[in-house]
């Protein structure tokens, strides 16, 4: 579910300190002020959420003052609290964000507080992972890491892994984010850092959660609020997002009625704090599960108010909320509205993706350039070298020797450089195909929604079974696209766990859970798209199959799905079930349309298919390939 504000903004605004005090300061006569009254003033009013203009012309002016004093600490101090603003009241965009924490941590380092720097170095993760700049926020981290290490912070140490934990949850590696997070909680405990303590569990209820351990999800939430009651009271919005995320946990779970009970506390809750109008967001949450629950009038309700929300505060971004939104008026026969927030949300992903293809393409234009330039230098200095030691003959040799070294310095860091920039470059190139294929999938889901909103319109029985036919082909292929970003091989599928999740679907669209079971027996064999889509068709099309006619009535069975690597080129697909088989002389059912489908997909594999209808019915399917991972 969408979490706003989201995981990363949540967290950095919960690990910074608020000011309650609110000091009044002449705005028209800021020099008459002095630079540590404008700082303080500055340091009281960043997290009220109040006098967003006149702190934007205090904060500038009273950094543009601090750089004439060349007091480094002043100016870097300044530039950190411009960066809590920012950040806590949604100003501008998250660039404006880290450009001052970068500044700040800039001026830190001319200096000598290591402290400093390696708190910077952490809250600046924070920043690089809301802009998605997830390699650097690595980099830094660790960078902090080492200095806590040095000054034996177990404090600084703790919060750091914590945030490793943060980091890994953002690339979806949620053993790893579980893993960190475990490690930073004997350090906070340790030194007492209570609130750290309490706002670690939110790694730990969302990795659990995402690992299927709900359990230990739900006792991750109630260590939380104990910890805020008990040691921690004055964090009133650590308990918020506690029971935020511990209801989208029961939303995996399926558990509604209880992931309903902490939305609305958490509403409830937040509303209580800082306002009805400030926590409008929330009810996105709340929403979504009476859109689980059909009840499409209150979903409606609540999800409009947090899209209005969202658009008021300038955050036109979003995708989940209007896909919900057009979800809820399918369910209530709006099929007008359905189609304009679908738009909506096709519209956001596009330019999302528009977006990061022209900051890649910026970006190597940069390092080309700077490349350019570095050789140019490099090759003018080795010039001057040579011609400044041609004087004598012990003088010419001397720096024939040393622009041999240098040579050779200068190929090594060159060559190094060519290997860091590949790196990136290939690390670019997985990102944005991993966002080509989400983007696929999210057009093939389209494409599966319009097919339903069609079929419904549709009364003929033959032409709608047609259309539900095609909306589970189209999912066969989009299962596909889906499994290739959210998996670390970008080449090929791990057909088991893609059989499982089709089966699943199907069984889903034919309300078949109780009906049929369909078990996949095979060990985990691993191929590429290429030959993964037609075999997901077939199996899709002999499950259909299977379900619409192998057991009348309510009569009940298995389907069992097999693919085995027989020979190093020889693959054997076998889907049976247990169901009625083929009667003789019985005129098959349906179009034959599926039929003929699946012998145009196994001559494309270059295949032969063999029935049999002992005890139900059994297609055997064995095709070449030219190689299986």
């Amino acid at each position: 579910m969408t979490k706003q504000p989201s995981l990363l903004l949540a967290f950095l605004l919960l690990t910074l300190t608020s000011f309650t005090q609110n000091h009044a300061i002449n705005v028209d006569d800021l020099n008459s002020q002095s630079i540590d009254s404008c700082f303080t003033w500055m340091r009281e009013n960043a997290f009220t959420g109040e006098n967003l203009d006149e702190f934007h012309i205090v904060g500038l002016q009273t950094l543009q003052r601090s750089l004439e004093t060349e007091n480094d600490s002043l100016i870097a101090q300044i530039h950190e609290e411009l960066a809590n603003w920012h950040g806590y009241n949604g100003t501008f965009s998250p660039d404006s964000v880290v450009y001052h924490s970068e500044k700040a941590l800039e001026y830190y380092l001319k200096g000598n507080d290591q402290k400093k720097i390696a708190d910077t170095y952490r809250t600046l993760s924070i920043d690089y992972m809301n802009t998605r700049q997830l390699e650097k926020a690595q980099e830094v981290l660790f960078k902090s890491i080492q200095i806590y290490e040095i000054l034996e912070d177990d404090a600084g140490l703790g919060s750091a892994y914590r945030s490793l934990g943060v980091l890994y949850m953002v690339l979806e590696d949620y053993e790893k984010s579980v893993e960190y997070t475990n490690m930073a909680l004997p350090l906070l405990e340790k030194t007492k850092s209570y609130s750290a303590l309490a706002i670690a569990q939110f790694n730990l209820i969302t990795g659990y959660g995402e690992l299927g351990e709900f359990e230990k999800a739900y006792e991750a939430t109630d260590h939380c609020l104990y910890l805020v009651e008990t040691k921690v009271p004055e964090e009133i919005f650590v308990p918020v997002r506690a029971l935020s995320y511990r209801g989208e946990v029961y939303v995996k779970a399926k558990d509604y009625d209880n992931a309903l009970k902490d939305y609305m506390k958490a509403w409830e809750l937040c509303k209580a704090h800082i306002g009805e109008e400030r926590c409008a967001t929330y009810r996105t949450e709340i929403g979504q599960v009476y859109l689980l629950k059909r009840n499409y009038d209150n979903a409606l309700d609540h999800l409009l108010a947090g899209v209005k929300s969202y658009e008021e505060k300038g955050q036109n971004n979003i995708i989940q909320p209007y896909l919900d939104l057009a979800d809820c008026y399918i369910g209530l026969g709006d099929f007008q509205n359905a189609l304009f927030y679908k738009d909506k949300a096709t519209a956001n992903s596009k330019k999302i993706l528009e977006d990061k293809i022209a900051n890649l393409e910026t970006e190597m234009v940069i390092k080309y350039e700077t490349a350019k330039k570095d050789e140019a230098l490099a090759s003018q200095a080795a010039l001057i070298e040579q011609k400044s030691k041609t004087q004598t003959l012990v003088m010419v040799v001397a720096s024939l020797l040393l622009v041999f070294l240098l040579s050779l310095l200068y190929f090594f860091y060159k060559n190094k450089k060519a290997t860091k920039t590949i790196r990136a470059k290939n690390a670019e190139n997985e990102l944005l195909l991993k966002e080509i294929h989400h983007r696929v999938k999210n057009n093939l889901e389209l494409v599966k929604s319009l097919l339903a909103l069609q079929s419904d319109q549709l009364e003929e029985s033959a032409t709608k079974d047609a259309m539900i036919a095609s909306q589970n082909r189209v999912q066969s292929m989009g299962i596909i696209h889906q499994k290739l970003y959210q998996g670390t091989n970008l080449g090929s599928i791990d057909m088991k766990d893609y059989f499982v999740n089709l089966g699943e679907g199907i069984l889903d669209t034919f309300n078949a859970e109780e009906k049929v079971k369909i078990e996949c027996v095979m060990d985990k064999l691993e191929l590429d798209v290429d030959t993964a889509v037609p075999i997901g068709l077939i199996v899709n099309e002999l499950l259909t199959n299977s379900l619409k006619y192998a057991f009348p009535e309510d009569a009940k069975g298995n389907v069992q799905i097999s693919l085995l690597q027989t020979t190093p080129e020889t693959l054997t697909l076998k889907v049976a079930d247990n169901g009625i088989g083929k009667i003789v002389g019985l005129q098959p059912k349906g179009t034959g349309f599926g039929s003929r489908l699946v012998q145009l997909l196994t001559q494309q594999l270059n295949g032969s298919m063999k029935e049999t209808s002992e005890d139900g019915t059994s297609i055997e399917i064995q095709f070449k390939i030219k190689s299986a991972a």
